[in-house]
């Protein structure tokens, strides 16, 4: 790419888009209808191994954008840095498997695995590659094996994964078919009934049934080949049916196809799944594939990208800093996931097949104590009908599961993570004024989240229940703290829930019900419960109102202390929704801001033998690589001294986000490390969600240009804008000058140009 180009390109075109029904996905997206295009080719600045190495936990293949299948290659599969199933150390791969997670901490799927291989070895197969013969990028994967005389590629629709595989002429053209193949199989029992019928020589079908962090998963494939199989072996732990009729059911089921008729060296395989039933995944793949072109595929992939990620348009002189945003831009529209089929059935949360009503999609993989942070707070700026989506989607399965979910996956109830942090998406929308949401309905779905009843737990169809509706809510609800010496977690959950507490007060605002809104905006002060003014730490608190000793900040123990991922010094400044009255609990401003300021200075040692590995990106104590820390370094704007905010930003953009494989710092949380740069790169970034003000940081680029849901844009034009001026001078909105360093979301909407001048020297 001529770097000249962009120099030359002073704005980004407007686009303005509009919405389209696509009956064939059954999805909403935006479609350009401007005549001109972004002048910068976006797709050739994604990389997608950025992430794939240290604990990013991204995934190499191809996905479509918010797609059901994830097809990508297997290369570990078990222990933290296997939750996506690959990482950038590695030289082996087990296979390609259809479905995989982006960035979490925690791993699943993997599910139908195919690998091609040549020889005539009966050992169970795993092909060896080098670096320097894998290649990808949007819309494709491909490697070629060092130990097999075989190159794979690899290209998706949302709900089928297309595989190409070129075998050497003279060898033994063979394919390993693994139903029983399951990343993670460290949860107890992972395959619960796998079944695969071989319904001619060019077709399979099967299910394949699992228990892991999604208790109970049913996913339905079928699967055609260019060319005829000759069935080698079926391997199998147990056999219960017919196996005279092809049909086989077991535990753990793979086997070895032959295709010594395969008529050109090249063995095209398409498979479909579907989370309904067979027909599901027969439908998918007859609707969206009926074809065998490869390069059609691959290029609709790309087709489709390049429209989403000219949403938003930069200019800059600096290549790596336009791959790494449009990767992050990349990233942060893989999850939620589709969780629907072409025909509009998908599986509740109830474990029932439902029909989906017009213009109603169901979705999967919501990461909300990551994402609500800055992920969906961007999308409600660039992607306002799927912000929209999602917040219908989550009170569809507060309907039909009896709670909303904090972390649901695969129509299954997680219960990962902290609090209801599914009423932060809700208050942000709602406060953003977005369309077409239930505003009685989230209030009703909040309420209830929010209490502590024991006969709606038992109603659930869950067996991890303990974990949707925990007993910190008994106490909160009580009017006490959580107390430290019977359960743990308290002084994490304490917080969170005053934040979410203050999230319902904002959706029962929208309700007019001052009566919720008294109730909650005093539960929103439960904060102050684990304050001590002594220390000036957010601590643990005994149920007889004493101090959990000993005591050391810099102590973590993963998730089996006070503090969730995290310390005390980590976690005493999420107080999003009330810094003023957060910042009055120190003595004076001064001690406020000094307290602030050790965070980022005192040493980097955490203690403890069982600390969070989440605990990374740190600058002092700060750590950018999990996301409670997210917000902090806003706080110095709020406090009155920006240019330390500034500084910060412009640290954290330029460390710990890089073109290298190990360029995300933490798990990517699918989107929300990726979100947090994008809004921060773009110049500004949302510190409560739920409150609709934007506070202006470090601008990355001469000029960013948002194409909105109105049809209207909203440009950020930086003025004077390198490495060393990373200090603003001067905001201007539409002409006005700005008296701090706020505007809000209405701002947006309106459309306008947002001026910000720097300077090298801080203005203070």
């Amino acid at each position: 790419m001529n770097i000249n180009c962009i120099k030359n390109s002073l704005l980004m075109v407007l686009f303005a888009f509009c919405i389209t029904s696509c009956k064939k996905n059954n999805t909403q997206h935006f479609e350009a209808i401007s005549e001109t295009k972004n002048t910068i080719d976006v797709l050739s600045y994604v990389d997608p191994f950025i992430g794939t190495g240290f604990h990013g936990h991204t995934y190499p293949g191809p996905v479509m954008p918010h797609g059901m299948v994830q097809l990508s290659p297997d290369t570990k599969l078990n222990g933290w840095d296997a939750s996506s199933g690959y990482h950038n150390d590695d030289a082996t791969i087990y296979g390609f498997s259809h479905t995989h997670l982006s960035g979490t901490g925690i791993g699943d799927m993997g599910d139908v695995l195919l690998l091609p291989f040549t020889g005539t070895s009966n050992e169970k197969p795993v092909a060896t590659f080098s670096k320097k013969n894998e290649h990808a990028e949007v819309g494709v994967y491909s490697v070629k094996f060092d130990n097999y005389q075989v190159k794979a590629e690899l290209a998706v629709t949302e709900r089928v994964g297309m595989h190409k595989y070129t075998y050497s002429k003279d060898a033994k053209k063979r394919l390993l078919f693994d139903l029983g193949h399951t990343l993670q199989r460290t949860w107890s029992n992972s395959n619960i009934a796998n079944e695969i019928e071989f319904v001619d020589n060019k077709t399979i079908r099967g299910l394949k049934q699992t228990t892991g962090w999604a208790n109970d998963n049913k996913v339905y494939f079928y699967a055609e080949f260019s060319s005829p199989f000759q069935i080698e072996t079926v391997n199998v732990d147990s056999i219960n049916t017919d196996t005279s009729k092809n049909i086989y059911k077991a535990t753990d089921i793979y086997s070895y196809l032959n295709f010594e008729s395969l008529e050109n060296e090249s063995l095209f395989v398409k498979v479909g799944i579907s989370y309904v039933d067979y027909d599901g995944a027969k439908k998918n793949l007859k609707s969206e594939l009926p074809h065998w072109d490869f390069n059609r595929v691959k290029q609709n992939a790309k087709d489709v990208w390049e429209k989403e990620l000219q949403r938003i348009a930069v200019t800059t002189k600096n290549k790596e800093t336009l791959i790494t945003f449009y990767t992050a831009l990349y990233h942060s529209m893989i999850a939620p996931m589709i969780y629907q089929d072409t025909d509009g059935r998908y599986r509740g949360m109830d474990k029932i097949i439902h029909q989906a009503q017009e213009g109603q999609v169901n979705y999967t993989v919501y990461s909300l104590w990551d994402t609500f942070r800055a992920l969906h707070p961007l999308m409600t700026i660039i992607d306002e009908p799927n912000a929209i989506n999602w917040v219908n989607n989550l009170l569809l399965k507060y309907e039909q599961g009896g709670l909303l979910p904090k972390w649901p996956l695969a129509s299954n109830y997680t219960g990962t993570m902290v609090g209801y942090p599914a009423v932060a998406n809700i208050a942000d929308a709602l406060t953003k004024n977005l369309k077409g949401i239930d505003k009685e309905l989230a209030l009703e779905a909040a309420l209830t989240s929010a209490s502590y009843n024991l006969d709606l737990l038992k109603a659930i169809k869950e067996p991890r229940k303990e974990r949707l509706m925990t007993l910190h809510n008994k106490f909160i609800n009580e009017g006490k703290h959580i107390p430290s010496d019977k359960i743990g977690a308290s002084v994490t959950y304490g917080l969170e829930n005053a934040y979410y507490d203050w999230c319902i007060a904002q959706i029962a605002k929208q309700n007019n019900n001052n009566d919720v809104v008294t109730t909650f905006e005093k539960r929103a002060l439960n904060y102050k419960l684990y304050f001590d003014a002594e220390t000036g730490f957010m601590r643990g608190k005994n149920e007889d109102g004493s101090w959990v000793t000993p005591f050391n900040p810099k102590y973590s123990n993963h998730e089996n202390s006070d503090y969730v991922e995290g310390n005390a010094w980590q976690w005493t400044w999420f107080v999003p929704h009330d810094i003023d009255g957060f910042s009055r609990l120190f003595k004076n401003k001064e001690q406020y801001i000094a307290k602030l300021d050790s965070l980022f200075t005192t040493s980097s040692i955490i203690d403890g033998d069982n600390a969070s590995g989440d605990i990374t990106g740190l600058i002092g104590q700060y750590a950018h690589g999990n996301e409670p820390s997210h917000h902090i370094s806003y706080l110095y704007t709020y406090a009155g001294q920006p240019w330390k905010t500034q500084e910060l930003v412009d640290q954290i953009l330029k460390e710990f986000y890089t073109t290298k494989p190990d360029g995300i710092i933490g798990n990517e949380d699918c989107g929300q490390m990726s979100a947090w740069y994008i809004m921060s790169a773009m110049g500004f970034y949302q510190v409560a969600p739920g409150d609709p003000t934007y506070v202006i940081g470090r601008p990355l680029f001469d000029t960013v240009t948002i194409s909105l849901t109105n049809n209207k844009a909203f440009t950020i034009i930086t003025k004077k804008n390198s490495a060393e001026n990373k200090y603003v001078q001067k905001v201007t909105l539409n002409g006005k000058e700005l008296k701090d360093l706020f505007f809000t979301h209405n701002d947006i909407k309106a459309g306008g140009t947002l001026t910000i001048e720097m300077g090298n020297s801080p203005k203070k």
